[in-house]
């Protein structure tokens, strides 16, 4: 088994995520995937209706510093359009469309991001009877950020809730504390379980690696805390999918390597000794190849349409088969030639020896 935290180093200057990320359209096979699995619908509200704001705020955080985020405000008429159709849209996600219950909600507020390659916009739903409320965003429709959805929610423990129609993408919020606050306000509370911490993130890290997710960077990823009978449970979440297989560096789909995830693993190096970390690794990979199992003609369907789509260039391509060939010392990985191959080739390449202990006639990825 490969320890992926052996001779850990992270350097000052690490490789970094491509600023500039292309938006890679929704072709018709994939098109006719999310139909076929209920993510295509009816959506009332667009991306590019949002996009008509008059004007926008920036929002500052409670200490007064500048987000990446500011408020939209819009004409008149526009905004009354928006607060019927994006509580419609709320409905789709929740309630599969039942309108049933949207007289009681409103739209509080809309938020724009400026930042990143999605230019996400963050939507504020209140319940008008006790003022509760909820968030979820709209963006652009990304072929790869969506082969990132369905894997995390094929073969991860967590389930993703999204929709698509035509060019928009519509995403639930994900819960939990920002990686980077996680860092800043909770990793050395006296409260916390730095070694189930450790344990989690080094899960994380393998899940990340299996189906090359990749910019874990703290700030996109949540950290879910669940009392437990003793003590507390940890769960890390990705909550950004814009860099699923894009990159060419085999460090980037491995969230250990980052500057910014530096304090993670510290206390895994800290806390666990190489057989803990193996014991954690091959853990993870069985539950992943459960999931495989169950989900297995799904997972292979959607990786069929990766292999023919365009979701990076052919030097990243290049770049990343050669990487992972030489991690592995499989020149199997060298027949491919896009990125959903490679993909593919990961899957199988990373939960080998777990899938082999389940019965045959369970797991078929791929010829």
């Amino acid at each position: 088994m490969i320890n992926l935290f052996e001779n850990q180093r992270i350097s000052d200057q690490p490789d970094r995520p491509s600023r500039k990320k292309p938006i890679f359209p929704v072709q018709a096979p994939l098109r006719d995937y999310l139909t076929r699995y209920g993510r295509e619908v009816n959506l009332p509200a667009s991306y590019n209706d949002l996009r008509n704001f008059t004007y926008t705020i920036p929002i500052k955080d409670k200490n007064g510093n500048d987000t990446a985020w500011e408020k939209a405000s819009y004409d008149m008429h526009h905004w009354e359009y928006l607060r019927e159709t994006l509580v419609m849209n709320y409905a789709y996600l929740k309630t599969k469309g039942d309108l049933s219950f949207v007289n009681h909600l409103d739209v509080a507020g809309i938020d724009f991001c400026f930042f990143g390659n999605s230019q996400p916009i963050r939507i504020r739903i209140i319940n008008k009877y006790n003022d509760n409320y909820d968030h979820y965003y709209i963006k652009k429709a990304d072929s790869s950020r969506i082969y990132g959805l369905e894997l995390e929610h094929l073969l991860s423990p967590n389930r993703i809730v999204y929709f698509t129609k035509g060019d928009t993408l519509v995403e639930e919020h994900i819960p939990g504390i920002p990686g980077d606050i996680f860092i800043q306000d909770y990793l050395n509370h006296p409260s916390t379980n730095q070694i189930r911490l450790a344990k989690e993130f080094v899960k994380f890290n393998e899940r990340c690696f299996a189906h090359l997710l990749g910019d874990m960077r703290s700030y996109n990823f949540v950290v879910n805390i669940t009392p437990d009978i003793v003590d507390f449970q940890y769960r890390i979440r990705p909550i950004d999918f814009d860099q699923q297989s894009y990159e060419g560096r085999k460090n980037l789909y491995l969230p250990q390597f980052f500057k910014e995830n530096k304090p993670f693993v510290d206390i895994v190096t800290k806390h666990l000794n190489k057989e803990s970390i193996e014991q954690y690794q091959a853990e993870e990979k069985t539950q992943m190849a459960f999931r495989l199992s169950s989900a297995k003609f799904r997972v292979k369907e959607l990786l069929d349409i990766m292999i023919s789509d365009n979701i990076s260039s052919d030097q990243k391509i290049d770049q990343l088969k050669t990487e992972l060939a030489d991690f592995f010392d499989q020149p199997k990985y060298l027949r491919g030639h896009t990125m959903g191959q490679i993909v593919k080739t990961q899957i199988k390449q990373t939960l080998l020896k777990s899938l082999k202990l389940i019965p045959r006639n369970n797991i078929r990825v791929a010829d």
